[in-house]
């Protein structure tokens, strides 16, 4: 029976957060973009400029630049090395080029979350500021549009909990050690790990959103930095064949060779790959952008939408460059995102003497820093919900999480997280869609004068 269940939930959950998934992330981006007349692209300039210019000065918790730092902490993760080895792996390099126009896609979305979060966000009875989209649907539509701030606030707390992060990176930990040592008790090996995970998030997150954000702001620049020189080493050894390499993920992205048929499904896998990677839409990132002290929402707006451009755009890059200068890209199935991570290793490994343990480290940095992030994000979708008791309460259901989901088997719990992350997307969606004329009002004005 409960094996029936499991299969059912995961078929569901496959099955919709496939196209359906894909299609609200993708089609509802690319509608916004060109609403806002290329906004993202237009303004990339003045983004950076703003970043730079990002100071707490406003009533709020975090500056811009921490709140991104954050934000990027959240997304840039495992999925911007399994997945883009399963990318490849599925579509070739061409698949790489739709990722970067994905990327460009959720600029455009994560814009429009940034300028809502501040310009709706609202305040508890401390003065701490919210933000996400169950505050800006209740703070900007009618009170009939509330079921939907309700259910991303509760698909929220489960759609963020690091079920596949704190698994695989325990698998990866436990195949490293197993390199080494012969491992006689996997259980208690894993075990451990989750406990010492467990006990590193718990260190951060206790602390709340200036802590994380702190961290952040210092580990996302070091994680980024060190993967780049990784990558740049890798490059550097394979410099003849760099050229070719960067070549063929343009090439290949309108090849016609297999057929129409192909082309659009090489399009659709480097765009859903993009979208699942770097959350545009999902809604997520308002919650950390809502916290800022700028006062100012177009600013916020602007800061916002850089997240994919460095995640689902730089490091996806860097990871494409290394895999296919030196991976077997027919090493791998989509069946899995360890396989996709074995791959990557197995490539750097091959090229750098120890390249494996130095990306292990990395991918250690990239999984602990995701939850840093999600435990604020489902901690305040709770708050939403229960109240500040509530909060609490889930930040410790959380960590007890990431001990039990590194030692037991997760397809139902995947399939069930996976779905959550689509119940997420579906009212963040429509809530961005009903206020795009708000956003364009915002942008006028503030561009005007």
């Amino acid at each position: 029976m409960l094996d029936d269940a499991g299969r059912i939930l995961t078929e569901v959950a496959d099955f919709v957060c496939g196209y359906p998934l894909f299609f609200t992330l993708i089609g509802g981006g690319l509608m916004l973009l060109i609403y806002s007349r290329f906004i993202s692209i237009r303004r990339i300039p003045q983004a950076i400029k703003t970043l730079r210019q990002s100071k707490a000065t406003g009533h709020g918790e975090i500056s811009s630049a921490q709140a991104l730092a954050s934000a990027i902490a959240a997304t840039v993760g495992m999925g911007n090395i399994a997945g883009v080895a399963i990318a490849l792996a599925m579509g070739g390099p061409g698949a790489i080029f739709w990722m970067w126009v994905s990327a460009l896609v959720g600029m455009s979305t994560k814009y429009h979350e940034g300028v809502l979060a501040v310009k709706y966000r609202s305040y508890d009875q401390q003065g701490r500021p919210l933000g996400g989209p169950m505050h800006i649907i209740r703070n900007a539509l009618s009170s009939r549009w509330l079921p939907l701030a309700s259910l991303f606030a509760v698909a929220g707390m489960f759609g963020t909990l690091c079920i596949i992060n704190a698994n695989q990176l325990t698998e990866a930990t436990v195949s490293t050690i197993s390199n080494f040592t012969q491992i006689e008790n996997p259980l208690l090996v894993k075990m451990v790990i989750g406990i010492a995970i467990a006990s590193i998030v718990t260190l951060v997150v206790v602390g709340g959103v200036k802590r994380i954000a702190t961290v952040a702001t210092v580990l996302v620049p070091f994680m980024v930095g060190a993967y780049f020189l990784l990558v740049l080493i890798i490059v550097a050894i394979h410099i003849t064949e760099a050229p070719a390499a960067i070549r063929s993920i343009v090439s290949e992205a309108f090849s016609l060779r297999a057929g129409w048929g192909a082309l659009i499904g090489i399009a659709i896998i480097g765009a859903r790959r993009a979208a699942l990677v770097n959350d545009a839409g999902v809604g997520t990132a308002s919650i950390m952008h809502g916290t800022s002290a700028n006062r100012q929402p177009v600013r916020e707006g602007l800061v916002a939408m850089l997240g994919p451009a460095i995640d689902s755009g730089f490091v996806c890059t860097l990871t494409a460059l290394a895999l296919i200068l030196c991976g077997d890209l027919t090493a791998t199935s989509p069946d899995g995102t360890n396989r996709g991570l074995s791959m990557a290793m197995n490539a750097f490994g091959g090229a750098i003497p120890g390249g494996q343990y130095m990306l292990m480290v990395i991918v250690a940095c990239f999984a602990i820093s995701s939850m840093f992030s999600y435990s604020f994000y489902g901690s305040r979708c709770a708050s939403y919900l229960f109240g500040r008791r509530g909060e609490k309460y889930y930040v410790a259901f959380f960590i007890a999480t990431l001990v039990i989901f590194a030692v037991i088997p997760l397809n139902a719990a995947v399939g069930l997280c996976d779905l959550f992350y689509a119940l997420m997307a579906i009212p963040n969606m429509i809530m961005l869609i009903r206020l795009r004329k708000h956003v364009k009002a915002e942008s006028d004005a503030y561009f005007n004068t």
